[in-house]
């Protein structure tokens, strides 16, 4: 037996330490072990064969199965996945590319069981080397000489003394550290001040609740709405009512008598009128999503083109304003209303004496261009019409029998409220221009006629007045436009002559309005192709403009007292504006699609930068004004923009004075 510790001191100093020692030792144990084990097993063997040979006894348990060799020899295969099988099938999100649900395909499958996270540190990395230099431990550290151990012929050694001696097996050798022997080894602290400590508490149990409720009842629907669809609704469901009343038939004559005047009372309050307004409503919503694109460029549209136009404008169009029932009559009047500036009244008649008949009177509003507001049948064309300023519900409307009758629309019904006749002062010839209370104003009758009331009241003229115009602030101030050319300003003071006469036209004065800043200016048109602009202190025009047709109205634009536009029976509106060109319009556009079309009154709205232009058709076409038709004063540094009535009045001033004679610069 070798002795427990041992003492090796080679040729060169070497050192090793204990455990390398019993490392070596234990593997020579180990070796010599096993060598006497297979000694063993073998003699082992050899004994036990007999006991192999003899037979071997099944034994079988009842209720094993029988199975035959075709299915003892079928192979069962199994795949195995590492799928997690709690993992969730059904995750669903949504898709707002698709606008749907879609299942994820991809699922995490990855199962943690356990998860620890430690703070140990290798004892050889420069963090541990980092912390024992902090923590003041120094390193000792051996020769490069003496740390390096010549294994092998230690191991050749303690395997010849082994054999020498017949030791089965060797013991672990306990090697001295000569070097290190008489130091000692500094501990290490704990660098990381931990403590194992545990605890157990008392765990709640699960509880699960769960209630269920009656789902709410649910109905999906869907469908298109148009005016078609809802007219024929309301014509089926009409239907269905009479066929309805058809079934009950009465048993006697006094129950039919009942059952008359029942239904008279029903349909006299007609059953569209209990849904009149969300019909409306309804209709509206319905256009302005057909109609979207024209509400855009109505609200937002700006032509930029302008600024490349050398100041002339162009005209956008808008909505197109039909009635089915209008179609062959022109519109001889048009007036927007001063309140409600999406609503505008136009009257249908005929300009062809010889095929006179009925009329209509019809209110749009921009919201619905499609079907009318109010609808009006008269007896008689109508040739003019006007909206109360302070009632805007009231509308005053002249025939072409001379009848002048007045609408309430808080009270619409099928026919006027009120009506002259001829004993409340009902005129002989077509009304062309009206106010709500008449008044014997001026008589003006045809040379050679004799009459029964005085003379002191007749103007003897030759032709009939056909547009007329009062003062916007004297209103005992008017002018009238007559059919032989001439324009007569006339006071309510005098009714037995005129004040002036201006010798205007070659032909009928189709239309005469004051400017609605300068108090002294008044524009005219006629059918002789001309627009003239006058002073009524002087008896010649100021400007004079040839159109190359017949004129057939003009207008003054109600944001500048130099801009006005005109329309001519060759389908073409012209726009003025005396501040950048006095000579020719800056825009001149066609309006109508068809030639034989003629354009016959237009009207500017008193807010919004739109005209709209009426035909012989039955036809009112909206327009809007490029920038360049509707320009104001620029903004400049350290100075007000100068706006309002004062400065109109003092941009169309510098205008006149250019043009003046000298001599007619004093007032009449």
């Amino acid at each position: 037996m070798l002795p427990r510790k041992l003492s090796i001191k080679p040729r060169q100093s070497i050192s090793v330490s204990q455990g390398q020692a019993l490392k070596l030792g234990s593997q020579k144990y180990l070796k010599g072990a096993s060598k006497r084990k297979e000694d063993d097993d073998s003699v082992e063997v050899g004994e036990g064969l007999d006991e192999w040979a003899q037979h071997k006894t099944l034994i079988k348990p009842l209720d094993q199965l029988e199975l035959t060799e075709a299915e003892l020899k079928e192979e069962f295969t199994r795949v195995l996945t590492a799928n997690n099988p709690h993992a969730p099938q059904n995750i669903v999100r949504y898709s707002f590319k698709e606008r749907t649900y879609k299942q994820i395909s991809m699922v995490d499958q990855l199962a943690v069981h356990f998860s620890l996270e430690g703070h140990m540190l290798h004892k050889d990395s420069d963090e541990a080397r980092r912390q024992r230099a902090k923590m003041g431990y120094v390193e000792e550290t051996l020769p490069v000489e003496a740390s390096v151990v010549e294994f092998e012929d230690i191991e050749e050694q303690l395997e010849t003394t082994a054999e020498s001696m017949e030791i089965d097996a060797v013991e672990p050798v306990e090697v001295i550290d000569v070097a290190a022997k008489g130091k000692k080894e500094q501990k290490l602290t704990n660098q990381f001040n931990f403590s194992e400590r545990a605890s157990q508490t008392y765990n709640n149990p699960s509880r699960d609740r769960g209630s269920q409720t009656k789902a709410p009842p649910r109905t999906t629907f869907s469908g298109s709405v148009n005016q078609w669809e809802i007219y024929d609704a309301y014509v089926k469901e009409i239907q269905l009512q009479e066929k309805a009343k058809e079934k009950q038939k009465p048993s006697t004559k006094k129950e039919e008598t009942i059952r008359k005047k029942l239904v008279a009372l029903e349909y006299q309050g007609d059953d569209l009128t209990r849904v009149s307004k969300s019909s409306k409503i309804v209709e509206r919503m319905v256009n302005q999503n057909i109609f979207d694109d024209i509400a855009q460029d109505f609200k937002y549209f700006e032509d930029m083109s302008d600024e490349f136009r050398d100041q002339e404008g162009t005209l956008l169009p808008l909505w197109k304003f039909q009635h089915e029932k209008a179609k062959r009559l022109a519109v001889t009047a048009i007036c927007w209303n001063p309140r409600y500036n999406d609503l505008f009244a136009v009257g249908h008649g005929s300009y062809d004496f010889l095929k006179q008949g009925q009329g209509m009177l019809l209110l749009y509003s921009m919201k619905n261009p499609s079907f009318p507001e109010f609808i009006f049948g008269t007896d008689s064309g109508i040739m003019c019409l006007d909206i109360h300023q302070e009632h805007p519900y009231i509308l005053a409307v002249g025939f072409y029998d001379g009848n002048v009758a007045i609408y309430n629309l808080k009270k619409p019904s099928s026919h006027a409220n009120y009506m002259s006749s001829s004993s409340a002062g009902k005129h002989t010839d077509p009304v062309w221009q009206n106010e709500l209370v008449y008044t014997d104003i001026i008589h003006m009758t045809v040379e050679g006629t004799t009459t029964d009331k005085p003379e002191a009241l007749r103007l003897h003229v030759i032709g009939c007045g056909t547009s007329f115009a009062f003062h916007k602030q004297k209103d005992y101030l008017f002018l009238v436009g007559t059919e032989e050319g001439k324009i007569h300003k006339c006071s309510k003071a005098y009714s037995s002559h005129f004040l002036e006469t201006f010798n205007a036209h070659n032909m009928t004065v189709d239309a005469v309005r004051w400017n609605p800043f300068h108090l002294k200016i008044f524009v005219s048109c006629s059918s002789d192709w001309t627009v003239k602009i006058w002073d009524h202190t002087m008896s010649t025009p100021v400007f004079t403009f040839d159109l190359n047709a017949a004129v057939g109205d003009v207008a003054w634009a109600p944001y500048s007292s130099t801009v006005f536009a005109a329309v001519t029976t060759d389908g073409k509106v012209h726009v003025f504006d005396l501040s950048i060109n006095k000579y020719e319009a800056i825009c001149v556009q066609a309006v109508v699609a068809k030639k034989k079309t003629k354009p016959t009154h237009l009207e500017f709205n008193p807010i919004y930068p739109i005209i709209i232009i009426g035909d012989d058709r039955g036809q009112v076409t909206s327009l809007k004004l490029s920038p360049n038709l509707r320009k104001f004063p620029k903004e400049k540094k350290g100075q007000e923009v100068q706006r309002g009535p004062a400065y109109e009045i003092a941009k169309l001033d510098r205008l006149l004075n250019l043009v003046r004679e000298p001599s007619s610069t004093e007032t009449k």
